[in-house]
């Protein structure tokens, strides 16, 4: 095989990972990725097609994947092995458990597939890394999972939330918009119906939540736009 096959070959196999990561991929982006023309990427989906990977197109939109095809599992080098490990351990001292439960619940699946020689440096790794942040492991909020589903599917929240200023418990219907992270809580941006406008809401200070089965239209404004609305506002 020469060097042009094997550029040839990761790109084939960078551009399968890539779909199945993304809902959708243009020629345009893959061509830019890669550094090649987008006549080289329609040859390359072509090829993925003829060796039976089912890739659709999308007329105007792009090329994706057929709902649950999976290729099989990634064999991780040692670096990227970790790399997951450090996170873990970062990971781990967060203040949100239901976000620690769900990484360590994937890092798990990960360690999994590892070749033994690295599943066995990884472990090695896991016992010598160790973080200074929340060193109590305190658990402030269990709600960031079922918030990011929200987020994601679009659905609101009903949440009862308190506010410390006035010292009062309000029942706030939300629309998420975005998840961010301080280095003491994490907060969730939302539309608030009650006050109809863009709300931070952090995650220790709601009560209760309950996502609704009535979904919302997907906000216009981008993450970076509501920061510059939100400093007009200071």
């Amino acid at each position: 095989m020469n060097e042009n096959d094997t550029k040839r070959l990761s790109r084939l196999t960078s551009i399968l990972l890539q779909l199945q990561t993304k809902r959708l991929l243009t020629s345009t982006e893959l061509a830019d990725r890669f550094s090649v023309s987008k006549r080289t990427i329609y040859r390359d989906i072509r090829a993925l097609e003829e060796a039976g990977v089912p890739i659709l197109t999308e007329e105007g939109k792009g090329y994706t994947l057929m709902d649950g095809y999976r290729i099989p599992p990634v064999m991780f080098t040692e670096s990227e092995a970790n790399a997951l490990i450090t996170a873990e351990q970062l990971i781990l001292q967060n203040k949100d458990s239901s976000f620690v439960k769900d990484y360590t619940d994937a890092v798990n699946k990960i360690k999994a597939v590892l070749r033994s020689n690295t599943k066995n440096k990884a472990n090695l790794l896991s016992s010598r890394i160790l973080s200074g942040m929340n060193v109590e492991k305190d658990r402030t909020s269990s709600n960031l999972s079922i918030l990011q589903l929200a987020l994601t599917n679009y659905n609101l929240v009903k949440i009862s939330y308190f506010s410390p200023d006035n010292n009062q418990l309000t029942e706030r219907i939300v629309e998420p918009f975005a998840i961010y992270t301080t280095q003491e809580n994490w907060l969730m941006i939302a539309l608030c119906r009650l006050r109809n406008d863009y709300r931070a809401f952090r995650l220790d200070r709601i009560e209760n939540l309950a996502v609704q089965n009535q979904t919302f239209e997907p906000h216009t404004i981008t993450f970076e736009e509501y920061i510059e609305l939100a400093k007009k506002k200071c």
